[in-house]
């Protein structure tokens, strides 16, 4: 089986490819600049290639889809925080790259597409709790608006073409390789500040409850999609439970033995104060569930660190 992974250089990516190549599968490892935070075990391998590819470019999509079975995409040029200030770039680099990935695929003949979109913003404020796919949607950034666009472009062309295309709403991944330094994602932000013993930064009280995944989770979600052949195509993939800010404060605390400086901000306008996805759907078409806690990911994390 020959598989594509479209972002393949950023943090769920290498992860991905790891897991592919140790399947069994031949990998193409696609992203702007390679090769990223992809493993030099993974780069050594025999069955891994890596191309530099934009999402704009669709003759290079055409060439690196070639004769492939299974693309993952997991690209993405913007981040929440910042797609409202910049919704035209948003727009150019997601969606527009997003079409000209279907319609590689569906020129490639490729059997199986899997998107990973947003669970934490696609939704917009829960009318209920844990959130099941069928909730509303109201996104609140135009990065939730432009992942539920290509949602419904994923759905549009399974309908006219036939792309058997699969969406995995994932919540807040964190774990090995996630880079420390990134402005997104608050685990890796608030352990960076907390190994630096620099005070860590919270908008609004600490009362805002997210979903956070650990990395081997998310990924074994991916490879169970690779593979499902079934009726369903949309999909939560989360912890099945959520965690306040202030919470995750004090499991580090616990994890590295010593209290922690919080400073309180203004909360923000597009952060709603509450995202935990229910996953009975995944459970029940993808076998698949959660193995590792938060608690757990984060101990995992830290040791790969090795920094005092």
């Amino acid at each position: 089986m020959q598989a594509v992974v479209v972002g393949a250089s950023g943090f769920i990516g290498s992860h991905l490819v790891d897991a592919l190549l140790a399947e069994g599968y031949r990998v193409r490892a696609v992203a702007r600049r390679l090769p990223g935070l992809i493993s030099t075990h993974a780069q050594a391998h025999p069955n891994l290639s890596c191309h530099c590819v934009d999402l704009s470019d669709r003759l290079g999509l055409d060439q690196v889809l070639e004769q492939a079975h299974v693309v993952v995409h997991l690209a993405s040029g913007s981040l929440p925080q910042s797609s409202n200030r910049h919704p035209h770039t948003d727009v150019s680099v997601n969606l527009l790259g997003s079409l000209n990935l279907l319609e590689a695929s569906c020129q490639a003949g490729v059997q199986k597409l899997v998107v990973v979109s947003s669970g934490g913003t696609v939704y917009g404020f829960p009318k209920q709790v844990p959130i099941p796919e069928e909730h509303p949607t109201e996104p609140l950034c135009s990065y939730g608006i432009t992942k539920l666009a290509i949602e419904k472009y994923v759905s549009l062309y399974r309908h006219l073409y036939g792309l058997d295309g699969v969406v995995l709403r994932v919540a807040n991944p964190f774990g090995e390789r996630q880079r420390l330094e990134a402005t997104q994602g608050v685990v890796p932000v608030f352990l960076a500040r907390a190994l630096r013993s620099e005070p860590l930064e919270i908008w609004g009280d600490g009362s805002t409850v997210r979903d956070f995944l650990y990395i081997s989770d998310v990924v074994a979600a991916l490879l169970a999609a690779c593979r499902y052949q079934g009726p369903e195509h949309l999909f939560n993939i989360g912890s099945g439970s959520g965690l306040s800010l202030r919470d995750l404060v004090t499991l580090l605390e616990e994890l590295l033995g010593r209290s922690l400086e919080v400073r309180y901000r203004q909360g923000r306008s597009f952060d709603v104060p509450t995202n935990v996805l229910c996953i009975d759907k995944a459970s029940r078409y993808l076998a698949w569930s959660p193995q590792v806690t938060v608690a757990q990911g984060l101990q995992r994390t830290r040791l790969s660190l090795c920094v005092d």
